[in-house]
């Protein structure tokens, strides 16, 4: 026969005055709930510089421009703010009407197209040349081909700018050992943005090249073997095993390549200022200009043109390059 104990009247006083112990688990949650807020805590603290700085020197910027670009800053004091009108999308209007921002969207397309998959192209072209064909001096063509991303831009500019220099140039000099009259390059509409096609191009091989390097190098030699034992020559081997495992430094290389092609505008401004006849007026350098004009409004308008063409051609280059497995 069982026996249940009932509790007595001091008991229940008891309970009712102290509450119900809490557990070991509710305890142990507590603590470490403790722990949380205290590491919590002591990383907000650690990241507050940075985030301070961020807000004031990033953050602050991009949402100011993109109120300007929706305001008339012409006809009203920027010492005072709250005088600006508000025009809504207006300035993207008179944006669009301009012939010169075409001009310069134009040029900035050609470069992008062009250039782009040319890069992508001998990157990867000397990549596989170092990583299959030339082993004996590989470190000295990895830094030669390297040498021009560590290069100043403006640098580099003022060297291609000495070169093709349409009387003293080198390239017009050598030109005229064959008989051949060299064009004037940078003051002709026809040379000027294909110069400047080329001289990115070899100035961005070497990061592609690094890149699509690291990619082959980690191809697993057993896939390739395989593939051989199975009889697939060279190319097969390539387009088949090795180019869609490269597609992730592929993808990489294209889109941080895409964005810097789009900002299109140290070249042009060191070595033509967008001419001849804004034949290399690049959006950034049109942008730059309107500042420079005091059209603080304009400038905002392109800039933000400009980044909405890189989150497009971002997206762009993910729905084509990512990865499908």
């Amino acid at each position: 026969m069982s026996t249940k104990t009932l509790p007595g009247r001091g008991d229940t006083n008891k309970q009712s005055t102290a509450g119900p112990e809490p557990s070991a688990d509710r305890r142990r949650f507590a603590l470490r709930g403790t722990a949380r807020g205290r590491q919590g805590r002591a990383a907000w603290v650690l990241a507050a510089p940075f985030l301070a700085l961020f807000a004031v020197f990033m953050l602050l910027p991009v949402v100011w421009s993109l109120l300007m670009s929706l305001t008339d800053t012409q006809s009203a004091d920027l010492r005072t703010p709250l005088n600006v009108s508000f025009v809504g999308f207006d300035n993207y209007v008179r944006l669009f009407q301009d012939d010169q921002f075409f001009t310069a969207l134009r040029n900035t397309a050609v470069f992008v197209l062009v250039a782009l998959p040319l890069t992508l192209a001998a990157g990867l072209a000397a990549a596989v040349a170092l990583d299959r064909g030339i082993r004996r001096f590989r470190a000295v063509f990895r830094v030669g081909f390297y040498l021009p991303v560590i290069t100043s831009i403006v640098a580099v500019a003022v060297v291609w700018k000495t070169l093709l220099e349409p009387r003293s140039g080198l390239v017009n000099t050598v030109l005229g050992w064959f008989g051949i009259d060299g064009p004037t390059w940078l003051a002709d509409t026809r040379f000027a943005l294909p110069v400047m096609i080329v001289m990115a191009i070899w100035r961005n091989l070497g990061t592609v090249m690094i890149i699509m390097l690291a990619g082959l190098q980690s191809v697993p030699q057993s896939l390739m073997e395989a593939a051989e034992l199975d009889g697939a020559g060279p190319w097969q081997r390539f387009w088949r095993v090795t180019f869609p495992l490269l597609r992730p430094a592929l993808l990489l290389t294209a889109v941080t390549t895409g964005i810097g092609y789009l900002q299109f505008f140290d070249e042009p401004f060191v070595m033509t200022g967008g001419g001849p006849l804004d034949s290399t007026l690049s959006a950034t350098l049109y942008a730059y200009n309107q500042f420079g004009n005091g059209n603080y409004e304009m400038a905002s308008a392109a800039s933000y043109v400009i980044f909405v063409l890189i989150v497009a051609l971002t997206v762009l280059q993910f729905r084509v390059l990512r990865d499908k497995d």
